[in-house]
């Protein structure tokens, strides 16, 4: 199915799972994520995929048209193509409300499932205190990703990451708040923050917190929900025997042309100073607030 972003659709019929995926200039990357949902799936699974384009560029627009009349898409991936790239958390909500399960799964196009990983996740729902849960995501080189294991990044977790003390002691409690290395790995127990890169919701939670604030561009709308999910008394799960590859595109903050990385490390900044004023300023002592804003603007500068 193709569709233009302000197009609308009558669904018809259950469904248990609907997986988003946000795409944007990388077809290959998202053919293998397709593919291996395709493979994970089982005739008992209950699935839609809607693939939002955030304006790629023409000549991998056409790619993606010719894809979404290719037989093993064509049954159950939906492809929606945004006019203008608004970012991470506006094409995904444009996702989230054409999909039609009662989970919704966050997944970016630069991951490959594995077999039982959904199904595996969302096991873990049967405890109606989950609200949201994720899988352990790993590298191509089979390290964790460590964005999918994280505390909020509360000026203490944040100050000890910054200056390397995490680095230092990854097994301390006091000095691991952000990455909580501390907890054993190898069992089910509950984080503060997922990635977005799988970030599986119960769409009645999506109800009671709303939707991904759009105010974040690039960074720090999953932690904004994480805090909303956290706010409702909602567990978020960390569930280590499902794994996904996650090949992390060397963009953004990770890229090697300079005037990209810079241009994320200050949106990444920005996104910061953002996340503190919504939910610390108020949580806080003022000067400690005014420490932590001008630390976070002589960042900015510096980049």
């Amino acid at each position: 199915m193709v569709a233009n972003s302000d197009e609308s659709f009558i669904f018809m019929g259950s469904i248990q799972v609907s997986i988003i995926i946000l795409h944007y200039n990388t077809p290959t990357l998202l053919r293998n994520c397709l593919e291996s949902i395709v493979s994970a799936k089982t005739n008992d699974d209950s699935w839609e995929v809607i693939v939002v384009d955030n304006a790629s560029s023409p000549e991998y627009v056409r790619i993606l048209k010719t894809m979404a009349k290719e037989k093993p898409f064509v049954s159950f991936v939906s492809f929606i193509f945004h006019k203008r790239n608004d970012g991470f958390a506006k094409g995904n909500n444009i996702g989230i409300k054409r999909a039609r399960g009662e989970y919704i799964l966050l997944l970016n196009s630069d991951t490959v499932i594995q077999q039982g990983a959904i199904q595996k996740t969302l096991a873990v729902f049967s405890d109606p205190t989950v609200g949201a849960a994720t899988c352990k995501l790993v590298f191509p080189s089979g390290k964790i990703d460590p964005a999918c294991h994280r505390g909020f990044p509360t000026p203490w977790a944040a100050f000890t990451y910054i200056i390397g003390l995490e680095r230092l002691f990854p097994r301390s409690r006091l000095f691991s708040q952000y990455h909580q290395y501390y907890k054993d790995l190898s069992k089910t127990h509950e984080i503060d923050v997922p990635s977005g890169a799988f970030f599986l919701i119960r769409r009645r939670v999506i109800n009671e917190i709303g939707f991904l604030d759009e105010d974040f561009f690039m960074y720090g709308e999953d932690i904004d929900w994480a805090y909303r999910i956290k706010q409702r008394q909602y567990k978020i799960l960390f569930v280590p025997n499902c794994v996904v590859i996650h090949k992390k595109k060397q963009s953004g903050r990770e890229s090697v042309d300079k005037a990209i990385k810079r241009k994320a490390d200050r949106s990444f900044y920005e996104t910061m100073k953002l996340f503190y004023q919504k939910h610390y300023k108020d949580r806080y002592p003022r000067v400690m607030m005014w420490i932590i804003f001008f630390i976070i603007d002589m960042r900015i500068k510096m980049v």
